[in-house]
């Protein structure tokens, strides 16, 4: 089992920056891809960005250039730097591991955190 604890949420303004920090227990598999998603209320949870084992990167049009996903072997941590942040940027934003490459359907992915909130007043 893999626990996921996401936590660098809060309230910003537009313009502003957060860097949203998911540590895990423990390294999922030795080929992994861990991912950031995010819902709005009364959305669908949506894909924004996600990182493998080696170092690939994907992100969601919409935030491609403001946000930056990294991951921290050492620490089983991934980060997501967000900057210039929009007030469509608010929402709560899960983290979650899959094993393989990158896949950007939430329902690939097999361990979530619980998620944590992002504000961003305009």
């Amino acid at each position: 089992q893999v626990q996921l604890v996401e936590s660098g949420g809060g309230l910003v303004q537009a313009g502003g920056s957060l860097r949203l920090s998911c540590a895990a227990s423990r390294r999922t598999w030795s080929s992994s891809a861990m991912g950031w998603f995010r819902q709005a209320p009364g959305k669908e949870r949506v894909f924004v960005a996600a990182v493998t084992w080696s170092g690939s990167t994907a992100y969601a049009d919409s935030v491609k250039g403001r946000f930056t996903i990294s991951r921290d072997e050492v620490s089983n941590t991934v980060y997501l730097q967000m900057d210039s942040v929009k007030p469509e940027d608010t929402a709560v934003y899960y983290c979650a591991a899959r094993g393989g490459l990158i896949d950007l359907r939430a329902r690939e992915y097999d361990y979530w955190g619980q998620g944590t909130q992002v504000t961003v007043s305009s």
